[in-house]
C-alpha cells in the first residue's frame, strides 16, 4: 500500500487511539509517529500512557516514532516536534510504508497539516513584570479574557504555565502563525467521538488504574534521578499532583481528586481545540470511538483505499 496519505486519528484522552492506529497499521504495513508532547520523554511511561503493549499485534511489532526520543527535562517544543515529524515521515515513505499520525496534541497535528513556521514567540518581560505582581486568581482572571486561538489549547495548571499561556496569548492577539509556501501533503484525518459521560468513566477507571500500577514509583523515580521538583510539576496534570503529594503540599486523596478534575478539564480542552481545526479549515472524519475495532478499521481502510472495496 505505496500511495496511501498521511492517515491521522486524533481524539480526547482515554478515546482508544493508540489502539485503533496500532490495530490500522498491522494490517496496513502502517508505522506510527506520535503526537503527544509528553510521550517523547523517556522515563515518562505510566504518567503519558505510552501503552507501548499496544504496539505488539497479533505477535507483530508496529514501528512507532517520537516516543523516548530525549530525557525529561530537557526543552521539547512544537517546531522540534515539525522538524521531528518530517524526518519520521520521509523515513517511512522511503520504505513504502503508510505513515499514522496518532494523538491528542492538537497544536502539533495541525502544525504539521497547515505547515506552521514558527519563529518562537518572544518573551515580553515588562508583561511578565505586571503579571508577578498578581495573584494566581487574577491571572487566571486576566487569561480567561484574552482571547485568541491559543486559549482553548493552553494549560494553566501551574503559575509558571498560566504566565507562559498570557504571554503567548496576548501577543497572539496582534500576531498570527504563519504557514509556509504549500508543499503536497496529502492526508486524511479520523478522530475518535466518544460520549462525555463514558469518557469520564474511563478516565477516572484508567487514573486509579495507573494509581496501582506505580505510576507514583515512576514520579518518585524521576526526582531520584535528579529532576526537581518545579520541573516535573511543570509538566502537568500526573506529574504536578504526584509531585505535590510526594512533597507533602497534597494528601493522597486531595492528590487524587484534583488530577481526576484536572484530567477531566484536560480532555475538554482536547475537543475544544479539535472543534476550532474544524473550523479553521481541517476536515475530520469523526468515528464512533464505542464501535467494534475491526469495524473502526475497515472504515478507514475503505476511505483511504476505496479500490480495494
Amino acid at each position: 500500500m505505496t500511495d496511501a496519505p498521511l492517515i491521522v486519528i486524533l481524539g480526547p484522552t482515554a478515546c482508544g487511539k493508540t489502539r485503533l492506529a496500532t490495530q490500522l497499521a498491522a494490517q496496513v504495513e502502517g508505522e506510527i509517529i506520535s503526537a503527544d508532547s509528553r510521550q517523547v520523554y523517556r522515563g515518562m511511561n505510566i504518567g503519558t500512557g505510552k501503552d507501548l503493549d499496544e504496539y505488539v499485534v497479533d505477535r507483530k511489532n508496529i514501528p512507532y516514532h517520537l516516543i523516548d526520543i530525549c530525557d525529561a527535562g530537557e526543552a521539547y517544543h512544537v517546531h522540534r516536534f515539525q522538524v521531528d515529524f518530517q524526518t519520521a515521515f520521509s523515513d517511512i515513505q522511503s520504505r513504502h510504508h503508510t505513515p499514522i499520525l496518532c494523538g491528542g496534541t492538537g497544536l502539533y497535528i495541525e502544525s504539521v497539516l497547515k505547515q506552521y513556521q514558527f519563529t518562537g514567540i518572544p518573551v515580553d518581560e515588562t508583561l511578565r513584570q505586571q503579571l508577578e505582581t498578581l495573584s494566581d486568581e487574577a491571572l487566571l482572571t486576566r487569561f480567561n479574557t484574552t482571547s485568541s486561538a491559543y486559549s482553548s489549547l493552553a494549560d494553566t495548571s501551574t503559575r509558571k504555565r498560566l504566565v507562559r499561556a498570557i504571554e503567548i496569548a496576548t501577543y497572539l492577539q496582534t500576531h498570527s502563525f504563519e504557514t509556509a509556501p504549500p508543499t503536497p501533503l496529502h492526508y486524511q484525518i479520523f478522530g475518535l467521538d466518544i460520549p462525555v459521560e463514558e469518557r469520564r468513566t474511563r478516565i477516572t477507571h484508567r487514573l486509579h488504574q495507573r494509581l496501582r500500577s506505580g505510576m507514583i514509583d515512576e514520579v518518585q523515580a524521576l526526582l531520584n534521578q535528579g529532576l526537581t521538583p518545579e520541573q516535573l510539576i511543570y509538566y502537568g496534570l500526573e506529574y504536578k499532583f504526584i509531585t505535590e503529594y510526594l512533597t507533602g503540599v497534597l494528601t493522597y486523596d486531595t492528590m487524587v481528586e484534583r488530577l481526576n478534575v484536572a484530567i477531566h478539564q484536560f480532555a475538554k480542552r482536547q475537543m475544544t481545540f479539535f472543534r476550532k481545526m474544524e473550523r479553521d479549515g481541517l476536515t475530520i472524519h469523526w468515528l464512533d470511538a464505542l464501535a467494534p475495532i475491526d469495524q473502526l478499521v475497515a472504515t478507514i481502510k475503505a476511505s483511504i483505499y476505496p479500490e480495494l472495496c
